[in-house]
């Protein structure tokens, strides 16, 4: 049976030999390096099975560049974070980035291979019940759409599979989920990425003027019509023209949709002859298109036209798993647009985050750290920064007991991560204790 090949990324050389020898020891192949750039260039060429970067007393920020290097490489091989010295912050940022396991110095040999016998063991048990593995990571995970969840990996997955075909797509979920960024992915890695991609917000467009829009007009069609205007559906040829929140077109708008789908053509408004039309559709909604399909409300010919591969994208209160990963991502993002340097939240933050429900999911989160850093004046993101109305709901919504992973990811915090006596005061066992972090990926510090 082939070794699993362990890379090893610390600059302090007698510690780093002293890690390879606990390795080797214990059955494991070793690739041992001091340099960031060599580390990230030897894992792009042989990609090891784990990858263990030690953080400095100096810089821990450091050995999470490396890790975060890393990670945007690949989201899925596991990897092991060894720090000097600990902090909230430290751990809150290895939640984020997606370390697996954390480890502060001193430990002994046992821990160590534990540690690295379970990631591997994780690892190793679901690539080999197909989650990922020999096959190439699904490129979806590279771009926008953050999340590690179990149902957000198989939406990415299937969003991969959906985009190599050319069949018609139905997103569905509610407010805020992120359904026109499923569509952009749809279209961007199918073969038609090369051509438009047409957005049709279908509560934006007045019903009067909802034919013209899509269908185009000849010149004098009617008052007004002083040229020929080309419609949104002959913009999207030879691409994708997406149907945002579709549940909301009439029905005589529903039947002339119908039309252009089955015939693949066009009339203008006014025109006499038909036009050839190339596109593939996508369309969306946050209503239960079955419920209105029954109540007659939306035509069932066209339902079944759309719902040929669906995809449906779950609240954030259903993923709250992945808000550390949303954070960090819209962190990452915000500082480029505003030329800011924010490095985390304090610990408070991310405990009422993850206890609040998210009615507005990803877009009210995005959008809630957005609005702080209009009156942000540190690198550290605090609950006064948070907007006053936003600190009023929330503390209603958290009036209640708090959620499982928030009141997890407090006490540990609270133990300073240990363990043992995180699980006393929990009241539960060690096994239960790894059990839940498990469920909740949150991470061993």
């Amino acid at each position: 049976m082939k070794k699993p090949k362990i890379l090893i990324v610390e600059r302090n050389n007698a510690f780093r030999q002293n890690l390879g020898k606990m390795l080797l020891v214990n059955g494991f192949e070793v690739v041992e390096t001091s340099d960031k750039i060599d580390a990230v260039r030897f894992f792009q060429n042989n990609r090891p099975d784990l990858v263990i970067v030690g953080s400095s007393r100096d810089d821990t920020r450091d050995g999470l560049e490396v890790a975060q290097q890393i990670r945007r490489l690949d989201r899925i091989v596991p990897i092991i974070l060894i720090a000097a010295k600990s902090t909230e912050d430290l751990a809150i940022n290895a939640l984020r980035i997606g370390i697996n396991d954390y480890f502060k110095q001193p430990f002994s040999s046992e821990e160590l291979t534990v540690g690295v016998n379970r990631c591997l063991s994780d690892f190793f048990r679901r690539e080999s019940a197909g989650e990922y593995g020999t096959t190439p990571p699904c490129p979806i995970d590279s771009q926008r759409m953050i999340g590690e969840n179990v149902q957000m990996r198989e939406i990415k997955r299937y969003i991969g599979k959906a985009a190599s075909t050319d069949s018609n797509v139905l997103i569905t979920g509610e407010t805020g989920t992120g359904k026109e960024l499923a569509a952009e992915l749809i279209h961007r890695n199918s073969p038609r990425s090369k051509k438009p991609f047409v957005c049709v917000n279908c509560t934006a467009i007045p019903d009067s003027l909802l034919e013209s829009e899509l269908f185009g007009y000849e010149r004098g069609a009617f008052t007004g019509a002083d040229s020929l205007k080309e419609g949104k559906l002959k913009h999207g040829e030879g691409g994708t023209v997406f149907f945002d929140e579709i549940g909301d077109m009439s029905l005589y708008h529903q039947a002339k949709i119908l039309r252009a789908i089955e015939s693949k053509e066009v009339q203008r408004v006014g025109g006499r002859g038909s036009i050839p039309l190339d596109i593939r559709i996508v369309a969306a909604t946050n209503q239960d298109l079955d419920q209105l399909v029954e109540e007659g409300k939306f035509r069932k010919d066209l339902y079944f036209r759309l719902n040929v591969a669906r995809i449906h994208l779950p609240p954030l209160r259903e993923r709250k798993e992945d808000i550390p990963f949303l954070l960090g991502f819209y962190i990452r993002e915000l500082n480029r647009r505003f030329g800011r340097e924010v490095e985390c939240l304090a610990k408070d933050v991310l405990e009422y985050l993850l206890c609040y429900d998210w009615p507005g999911n990803v877009r009210e989160l995005k959008n809630l750290l957005e609005a702080t850093y209009v009156n942000l004046s540190s690198r550290r993101i605090s609950l006064s920064d948070l907007p006053e109305q936003f600190r009023r709901r929330i503390g209603e919504a958290t009036d209640t007991p708090r959620s499982e992973p928030a009141l997890l990811l407090s006490t540990l915090m609270s133990t300073n991560w240990n363990k043992s006596k995180a699980a006393r005061k929990l009241h539960w066992s060690r096994m239960t204790l790894y059990r839940k972090m498990a469920k909740y990926r949150i991470f061993s510090l």
